[in-house]
């Protein structure tokens, strides 16, 4: 698959914005067709004063599930969505927002643009303020 390689680049960038302090959240949106899974939605969780997680608000049709995670089982998981059924994944983040899109030929692409978010998101803040990152 031609998009790997690029959706390896991309999460990589997510964990250092984490390292950094400047993570704001990670979606995984724009679905192939009409999915019962709408929407993927990535947070930081503090499970206690030395370790985090990632937490996943997954939102079906008629549901949302909140699931926990590790950073490299987040890899995992996320990378089995990409074209089943997400085309896009975004990472906000304080410095920019980075956009992961697969086209039709399977070709993946990373956009940077500017940040949405002046702010990083108030667990990252936390996590800075307890020094896990």
């Amino acid at each position: 698959m031609l998009y790997q390689p690029i959706f390896v680049e991309f999460y990589e960038k997510v964990k250092e914005s984490i390292l950094a302090g400047t993570f704001a959240k990670l979606t995984f949106a724009k679905t192939i067709g009409d999915t019962d899974l709408k929407n993927i939605y990535v947070r930081l969780n503090i499970v206690d004063d030395k370790t985090y997680n990632l937490a996943f608000t997954s939102k079906y049709k008629m549901e949302e599930i909140e699931s926990f995670h590790t950073i490299d089982e987040a890899f995992i998981i996320l990378s089995s969505y990409v074209k089943n059924p997400f085309l896009t994944a975004l990472l906000f983040t304080t410095q920019n927002d980075l956009t992961f899109k697969v086209n039709k030929k399977n070709a993946g692409s990373i956009i940077d643009q500017a940040p949405t978010f002046k702010n990083a998101s108030p667990v990252m803040l936390e996590m800075i303020e307890k020094g896990i990152v």
